[in-house]
């Protein structure tokens, strides 16, 4: 995949570079503040607990 990738951008290697790092970005804050986010909502972080419980 990296290969295809690396062959299918433009330019020298400075240029492939510079794409790889923006694409890089690009993805990483489409995860962050895009994908993180809504899957929050469907995953049960809040239901740990920790230490012992009391009852009563």
């Amino acid at each position: 995949m990296y290969a295809w990738l690396w062959r299918r951008l433009p330019g020298g290697r400075a240029t492939r570079l510079l794409c790889c790092a923006v694409l890089l970005a690009t993805a990483a804050a489409l995860l962050w503040f895009v994908i993180f986010p809504w899957a929050e909502t469907l995953l049960p972080f809040d239901d740990s607990v920790v230490g012992p419980t009391r009852e009563g």
